[in-house]
């Protein structure tokens, strides 16, 4: 395959999406495996490594999938991306993003049942969501939250952890959807005009800017309040009081975008604020379980 052809085939995917999304986790895996009792820890060999890929599999295979079916859309919202400027074919992403997700779901096999479980439900309602739900109003956000949310439990669904790592990643599933669920609002908000004339139901179609961006501003606070929430409960010290340090940073990120959505109505700054947040946050998580 030509430079040129990878580096457009690596666009498609969204690698940086990809990695965060294999961090996080990375992250649920490492947290899951502190807040076992010193008796029951286990060797990590080879399990980290595959963590990583199948996340980062499975969501670039996501990614792919929602461009072939937003190719319309995005003619309008994002019309430089692979499919839209042309340089990659509807059915190649097609193939490519299913070929993706197999390779993604039989890793998990390696990983356990509730991995495997994990890796096929995902896989499922990433090709549903990019298919019919995202342009249906709330439906979309609460899956893509969902999703979001859930490479944290998968980080910690290891079979080598006995049941007890999910546990351990909740808190991190609540907060990280919360964040998405917001940061999904105002995207829909910002591409209100494409998704208008592709005949898209999203939540500010339905029910006006307005509300859609109250709606996201609640869900930002809601975060922003139950932050504290893994240094709370933080089971068998999982969690540093470095953790509180930088989700502050975030939190304030978090304030100042829905701020922008609310009083200035800049959907696009809100949502790169948005997405800047829930980058220091993901960081929070790292920092309060290595220091």
């Amino acid at each position: 395959m030509p430079f040129n052809s990878f580096r457009t085939f690596v666009e498609l995917i969204r690698w940086a999406n990809c990695a965060m999304a294999g961090i996080a986790a990375l992250v649920g895996t490492l947290i899951a495996f502190l807040a076992l009792p010193d008796s029951m820890q286990v060797r990590l060999v080879y399990e980290p490594v595959l963590v990583f890929s199948v996340v980062f599999l499975i969501t670039g295979a996501g990614n792919a999938i929602n461009d072939y079916f937003d190719h319309e859309i995005d003619k309008i919202n994002r019309p430089l991306r692979p499919i839209p400027s042309g340089r990659v074919n509807r059915k190649t992403a097609l193939y490519f993003s299913m070929l993706l997700f197999g390779i993604g779901v039989v890793l998990s096999y390696w990983l356990g049942p509730v991995c495997l479980l994990l890796a096929g439900f995902n896989s499922l309602m990433l090709f549903l969501y990019a298919s019919t739900l995202k342009r249906m109003a709330l439906a979309g956000n609460v899956v893509v939250g969902y999703l979001t949310g859930s490479t944290f439990l998968f980080g910690g669904a290891l079979e080598i952890f006995n049941g007890t790592g999910i546990q351990s990643t909740m808190i991190l599933f609540l907060l990280a959807v919360l964040a998405t669920m917001a940061r999904e609002i105002v995207k829909d908000i910002q591409d209100i005009e494409g998704d208008s004339k592709a005949g898209a139901r999203t939540l500010p179609i339905v029910i006006g800017k307005m509300k859609a961006s109250r709606l996201a501003a609640v869900l930002g606070i809601t975060g922003i309040v139950l932050s504290p929430l893994p240094l709370v409960y933080n089971v068998n010290n999982a969690f540093g009081a470095s953790y509180m340090a930088v989700i502050f940073v975030a939190d304030i990120l978090f304030l100042v975008s829905i701020n922008e959505i609310l009083l200035r109505d800049n959907a696009e700054k809100a949502s790169k604020l948005l997405k800047m947040a829930m980058f220091v946050a993901l960081i929070a998580f790292i920092v309060g379980t290595v220091i």
